[in-house]
């Protein structure tokens, strides 16, 4: 028998490795530690319903969504999400094609088709494509502090204001463009928020902005859901092996616990579930999401973790950043539009307005993305984050779609505009096993911190080695916030077992 609430026995019989967290990471070690002859005892613990974690594909508008994970970003052969996902068959021939796979964006979302101003005008795509310049140019130049010996600000935000401000004293125009100027740079300013996952550049920290490793490739999705890429996975693995809606409360470590199963032996590790479950295991790892991680600091381990450690999970960021779904009967923009630009024109990148979330909100949304079309169903996709975001996810679907009926009819000058048919939107600052979107590395931290967070315990080395391992976007120190970063530190850890059974593999190279 298993320990109290114990679910059936998954397949292998040595050691014994428990996986917190069923997300691209759990999954990816567990399908690579399924493969190897030790014949590990696995088994996932996953909090919800479901795997996949923030991978998340929903059936909406006659279609699927993506309310997670929304694009392979660098979709190339360095890429092992866009090999797993050439190899299961779910991209089209666009996606794999090499002339996509070349393309170099440096990590910039590409240009609007068409960019609608505040005060229902549009704004020239001729003043966009030259403001999306300066912008790009001053983000690849925030890049280049990495080895400075030290940097002119602490924060990515600061140094774009400061440039910004070296640029402005020199527009010849008159003073209403250089409003609308500053304007379309705050949308911009707001994108990259969406892109680092952080309320306000001033947050993101500078000097390893530029560890960040973006990959080549058109950043494409999944034609049927990116949630594919993980059913495959699930599939390969043998029934049993993961374990829903089982909560872990606390994991026991540097311990010597028994179960009445295997009389004689000790386990290091003990993971007690929500719901009094216990399981005993030789090897942890663990895969919540930072924010989670956050949350929880002060009760998910016994004893604490060391102070160092913990003071790594306190200052990497980690921020909200959510998706808005708006289906209409009919579109009423251009058939060849991709990427509608909003653009306040009350707004400036210097200007630090402290604003009334109620009324003011939604003016942190970049715009929307125009989703493929599924048959009757026309479909934008809003992207918004920080405390805007969060405050978004408070507000009754009612509220949603009258806020946003009426910034639409605004900013495209036709007060009788349709409203929108219906909403959907993600929530991932209030699912209370993410608390955010992804990690971004903050003012106060450095890439140090994501080592710190991926070294596994007891960080001493004199002890029983690898009780509890952690893996997760969060501990990939070039390549955070990403579904390959992910992958990449499941993979990582499992070689790191792997190993530690093995003395023919050498362990993964740690930076520390």
């Amino acid at each position: 028998m298993e320990p109290s609430g114990g679910s059936v026995e998954a397949p292998g019989r040595g050691p014994r490795v428990l996986v917190v967290g069923g997300g691209i990471a759990g999954l990816g070690a567990v399908q690579r530690l399924c493969r190897h002859p030790a014949s590990p005892h696995l088994r996932v613990l996953e909090a919800t319903a479901r795997a996949g974690g923030r991978i998340r594909s929903e059936r909406s508008f006659g279609g699927v969504v993506e309310v997670g994970a929304h694009w392979i970003h660098g979709p190339s052969q360095g890429n092992p999400v866009f090999q797993l996902a050439a190899k299961y068959g779910l991209l089209g021939e666009k996606e794999l094609s090499e002339e996509n796979q070349l393309v170099e964006t440096r990590g910039h979302v590409g240009l609007p088709s068409v960019s609608f101003a505040s005060s229902g005008r549009t704004v020239s795509l001729e003043l966009v494509v030259e403001l999306a310049t300066l912008f790009h140019g001053l983000i690849d130049r925030a890049q280049e502090f990495l080895h400075a010996a030290e940097t002119p600000v602490p924060s990515v935000g600061e140094y774009l204001k400061q440039e910004v401000s070296r640029h402005m004293a020199r527009w010849a125009e008159d003073e209403e463009t250089k409003k609308l100027k500053l304007a379309v740079l705050n949308s911009f300013f707001n994108v990259e928020c969406c892109v680092s996952g952080t309320h306000s550049m001033d947050l993101v920290a500078l000097a390893p902005f530029g560890e960040y490793t973006v990959l080549p490739g058109l950043d494409c999705t999944f034609p049927g859901g990116y949630q594919g890429l993980t059913n495959h996975i699930m599939a390969s693995l043998p029934r049993d092996m993961m374990v829903f809606n089982k909560p872990v409360k606390t994991i026991h470590w540097s311990g010597s616990f028994q179960e009445a199963a295997s009389p004689g032996e000790r386990f290091p590790v003990l993971v007690e579930c929500e719901d009094g479950a216990r399981f005993p295991a030789h090897h942890v790892l663990v895969t919540v999401p930072l924010g989670f991680l956050k949350e929880h600091l002060d009760t998910f381990f016994e004893p604490p973790l060391p102070a160092e450690k913990a003071e790594a999970i306190r200052k990497i960021g980690f921020g909200t950043n959510n998706k808005i779904f708006l289906e209409f009967e009919e579109p009423f923009w251009e058939p060849d539009c991709q990427h509608i630009q909003v653009v306040w024109e009350d707004t400036s990148p210097l200007e630090d307005t402290a604003r009334e979330l109620p009324a003011t909100w939604f003016k942190k949304l970049i715009g929307f993305f125009v989703l493929p079309s599924f048959g009757s169903s026309h479909v934008l996709c809003g992207f918004i984050a920080g405390l805007e975001s969060e405050f978004m996810e408070t507000l009754s679907d009612e509220e949603l779609l009258r806020s946003l009926t009426q910034v639409l009819r605004r900013v495209t000058g036709n007060p009788q505009l349709p409203a929108p048919r219906s909403v959907l939107r993600s929530r991932w600052h209030s699912a209370p096993y993410t608390r955010g979107s992804y990690s971004y590395v903050a003012v106060g931290s450095t890439g140090d911190d994501i080592d710190l967070l991926a070294q596994p315990l007891p960080m001493d080395g004199k002890e029983a080695q690898l009780q509890i391992l952690f893996a997760g976007e969060a501990t990939h120190r070039t390549f955070y916030s990403t579904t390959h970063g992910a992958l990449l530190s499941g993979w990582r850890e499992a070689d790191r077992l792997i190993a530690l059974w093995d003395p023919q593999v050498q362990p993964p190279g740690t930076k520390l």
